[in-house]
């Protein structure tokens, strides 16, 4: 390479989860290729995917009640809910195969086996989780899953919910035995020191100013070291994995798929619960119904979490505003991503979301104790000293025009970006995120290197036994793909959580 520069074949932009994904799949199918990974923060796994900044629920829609929606003639869709399922399918088996292949070693230490519920109030909201248990448990993605309304049953599979709860409305609950605890940033700092013992090259406090097309058709990028120092890094794949901080980086590929999209910033909070009596009495992670008005992003839940193989237990999240798009980025990040390309798209989205504005400010208005009312919804005798307030990580919703929505409609999910020439892709939004990594860099890979991908082929199948073929239209290969992953990940219901848990529960 001329003028200094340093050549790789692929390099990623972030070391957050989705990075660590691609850089893990690209090494198992092109094990002789340079890559590079470019990080401005210190170490793997600081923004986004770290397990203070995420719920860590392993996203399978077997909880989540804004993947299935009630149509206007009653019936329940639950078409996301199976796509969000099988793609979480696909990260349950790269992660097997990863273990079973030495890669990564310890699986307790990123993820343990957790009951997902969702939890309503009142008739309306009861009625609703009736008939989408009733359209869930018929699904062979599905099974397993419980429905119940009695008040004993609940008392059972949710003492902490249930004491001191007044019996004045209707109440009911369903139970996934197989739902899961994911410490994404533990996972995302082991496939990073596997990729680092295998001879991919991570930079850390490295940031990237600048990235251009080069006469050769290759990408340089501009990259600013802690000490100031300028570097140049070719390549002739990019991939844009920087979280919130992706879409400024999109822009500055000048690509015309990165043209007409704007970002708008949602902080989180979350209470975090420093008492041990309490957190022992809760096994679960729960979901409650969005208020109305009230963003996708916010579901109320209640969740039993593993960090550090303690237990822990965490309720929110209470949504915010912050200009920034990272949890260390600029408080300019909103402004300076507004472009004459995007200008209309990110006015009409601001007339469109006037109230979800309204909303966000009154949630970063909330005192403690409004709080703890909102907490007290889920757990009657929650007591404000057994609870702290913590800062959950920056996450950007995508705004773009769209056939359904028309100009500026907001987009609740994980979109990813490519160049027509499949040489720069570029990962934007938020949840599932992290749970559905492997399934969207598999779609990365499909875009973005079409030449190889049938020679591939045979490796991908062997880190995705599912590969191409459908789990809900193969219920015998959905019944071996989840034995063998609860196998490999200890992810038998008892057994993973004994293991690696030192505190009692009760």
């Amino acid at each position: 390479m001329s003028n200094g520069q340093t050549g790789s074949d692929v390099i990623l932009i972030g070391a957050g989860i989705m990075s660590a994904t691609l850089g893990a799949m690209l090494k198992e199918l092109a094990p002789n290729w340079k890559i590079t990974v470019l990080e401005k923060l210190p170490s793997a796994g600081e923004e986004s995917s770290n397990e203070w900044n995420n719920a860590g629920t392993g996203h399978a829609a077997l909880c989540e009640l804004n993947y299935t929606v009630e149509k206007p003639d009653g019936s329940i869709d639950i078409s996301k809910a199976i796509s969000i399922n099988e793609q979480f399918q696909d990260s349950m088996q790269f992660w097997s195969y990863l273990v079973e292949s030495k890669l990564i070693r310890n699986p307790q230490d990123f993820i343990m086996a957790l009951p997902h519920m969702s939890l309503v109030h009142g008739q309306k909201d009861v009625s609703f989780l009736k008939k989408r248990y009733e359209a869930l448990s018929a699904n062979p993605l599905f099974q397993g899953m419980e429905y119940t309304e009695d008040p004993a049953k609940l008392k059972e599979w949710i003492p902490l919910i249930m004491k001191n709860r007044s019996a004045n409305e209707p109440i009911a609950a369903t139970k996934v035995d197989a739902g899961t605890d994911v410490n994404f940033g533990a996972l995302t700092r082991m496939l990073f020191e596997h990729l680092k013992k295998n001879g991919v090259e991570i930079k850390y406090k490295h940031k990237v100013d600048d990235i251009k097309r080069t006469r050769g058709g290759a990408w340089e990028l501009k990259v600013r070291a802690d000490n100031g120092r300028v570097e140049r890094h070719a390549a002739k794949f990019v991939f844009i994995g920087g979280g919130g901080g992706s879409l400024h980086l999109l822009q500055k590929t000048g690509i015309p798929e990165g043209k007409h999209i704007g970002g708008f910033p949602v902080s989180g909070l979350f209470m975090s619960c420093n008492n041990p009596d309490v957190i022992a009495r809760h096994h679960a992670k729960v979901y409650g119904k969005a208020k109305v008005g009230a963003p996708p992003m916010s579901v109320p839940h209640l969740d039993t979490r593993f960090i550090d193989n303690k237990k822990s237990l965490l309720f929110g999240p209470f949504a915010g505003f912050s200009p920034k798009f990272l949890k260390t980025g600029s408080m300019l990040d909103l402004i300076t991503s507004v472009k004459p390309h995007n200008l209309v798209t990110m006015m009409a989205a601001g007339a469109k979301n006037m109230s979800l504005t309204k909303y966000l400010i009154q949630q970063v208005m909330l005192s403690k104790e409004q709080r703890m009312e909102e907490l007290r919804e889920f757990v009657p005798d929650a007591k404000s000293e057994d609870w702290d307030l913590v800062v959950a990580g920056q996450r950007v919703q995508v705004i773009k025009d769209t056939a359904a929505g028309g100009k500026g409609t907001l987009q609740f999910g994980t979109e990813v970006v490519t160049a027509a020439d499949g040489s720069v892709a570029a990962l934007l939004g938020a949840s599932p995120g992290a749970s559905t990594a492997v399934s969207v860099m598999l779609n990365v890979i499909k875009k973005c290197f079409p030449q190889q991908i049938q020679a591939w082929e045979p490796k991908l199948k062997e880190m995705i036994p599912s590969y191409g073929a459908s789990l809900l239209k193969n219920p015998e290969l959905l019944r071996d793909v989840q034995a063998s992953t609860a196998q490999s990940l200890g992810l038998s219901p008892g057994q993973s959580f004994q293991k690696a848990v030192s505190q009692p529960v009760s």
